[in-house]
């Protein structure tokens, strides 16, 4: 059966640690980025995860690690499933100075994966912030040793990066009223397929799907802090509860109550488990 348990934690880095444990077998995670790190392990199963236009396999003994702002799906490769657990650090639980880069997102390491898997354990069982904070701390530290290469360099920005940038802040500032395609381009000078392809070839979805799990990922936070799922959906866009849900899944995986009851109370001693529709 498949299911999903997110739990929310303080581990001293400025805002809350999120962690998943999950088992998925027919879902099929929607084209998405986040703004943190997606550092996973999987249990058991195999996981096909996207990355632009490249696939990846990962299975026991491997680490995943999705890099900020990277577009990525993730579903089972095998009729069995998957099952993996999944920390989501803010960069600078990695490095003080500057994010790191890591040549590929599958690294075969078995003794770092099961460390990871131990702490992620032990961080949701007990919750304790600066057990959590220590742990961390240490996990991502020997990941970076061991795995990180040389920081990314700074790219000169091309057209179609500046047309995905002028594209994402428009669509971002008018959440709730966002402009068409058509306005978008008359601003930047460019027809309505200039925008698309640019957006797409760069970002990796077009833009409604971009503001659909953008929108998802405003309604996380405001989940988080206690909103009901229908006013989540109202303050971000969505056009009823029910179009937030079908979103929310595809991103996340589980429904918007069932996230919104389980990262709730932070001081909380377990995380519940969350069982997700089959």
């Amino acid at each position: 059966m498949e299911h999903a348990t997110w739990t929310r934690v303080e581990a001293g880095q400025g805002a809350p640690l999120d962690l998943m444990t999950a088992r998925f077998v027919r879902h099929v995670f929607a084209p998405h980025a986040h703004e943190e790190f997606a550092i996973g392990a999987c249990t058991s199963g195999v996981e096909v995860i996207e990355i632009g236009a490249q696939q990846y396999m990962s299975g026991p003994g491997d680490i995943v690690v999705v890099e900020p702002g990277e577009t990525h799906t993730g579903a089972a490769a095998t009729p069995g499933g998957f099952a993996y657990r999944v920390l989501y650090p803010q960069w600078t639980s990695l490095s003080e100075t500057e994010i790191p880069h890591f040549p590929s997102p599958i690294i075969h390491d078995p003794e770092l994966a099961e460390q990871i898997q131990r702490t992620h354990a032990l961080i949701t069982r007990w919750r304790d912030p600066l057990e959590a904070e220590s742990r961390l701390s240490w996990v991502l530290t020997e990941l970076v040793q061991r795995h990180a290469g040389r920081p990314r360099e700074i790219k000169r920005v091309r057209a179609g990066d500046q047309v995905a940038r002028v594209t994402k802040d428009r669509l971002a500032d008018r959440l709730l009223d966002p402009p068409g395609l058509h306005e978008i381009a008359a601003d930047l000078g460019l027809s309505r397929f200039q925008v698309l392809r640019a957006f797409r070839e760069t970002v990796g979805m077009p833009p409604f799907a971009w503001l659909s799990q953008y929108r998802a990922t405003r309604a996380r936070a405001l989940l988080a802090a206690g909103h009901r799922p229908a006013q989540a959906a109202a303050l971000t866009g969505f056009a009823d509860q029910a179009h937030l849900t079908r979103w929310f899944r595809r991103v996340f995986g589980v429904t918007p109550g069932v996230f919104r009851n389980s990262v709730q109370d932070i001081a909380g001693l377990n995380g519940r488990r969350l069982l997700g529709d089959t």
